[in-house]
């Protein structure tokens, strides 16, 4: 028998999920869509747009995105220029630092 995914969030994400899901809502009404109307433009069932306006978190990140994108709500205050060079940033940080993080290890004093 299989358990349910009983993932856990902390309040922050559940609260930064649902002020995402009212701002697409908010985007929408804006531009005068239905709910069939962008499931449609975004190529998800009315029911998965349902869910993203709701702020559940076991949407996938990228349709969520799209949809974001489709209702003109900008992720990261952000055009599309200065999305990719943050992005060149992100990367020649990331390559100034290890590849993996290690652990290290406690000795382990068993003298009793």
């Amino acid at each position: 028998m299989t358990l349910p995914n009983t993932r856990t969030y902390s309040r922050y994400t559940k609260s930064a999920a649902e002020l995402l899901g009212k701002q697409i809502k908010l985007g929408r009404k804006a531009r005068q869509l239905t709910m069939q109307d962008l499931a449609d433009r975004a190529g998800i069932s009315k029911g998965t747009l349902q869910k993203i306006e709701k702020g559940d978190l076991r949407c996938e990140i990228g349709i969520v995105f799209e949809v974001a994108t489709l209702v003109g709500i900008k992720l990261f205050d952000s055009d599309q220029d200065t999305l990719n060079l943050r992005i060149e940033l992100a990367d020649s940080k990331i390559a100034l630092l290890p590849k993996s993080v290690h652990i290290k290890q406690k000795d382990v004093d068993d003298d009793f």
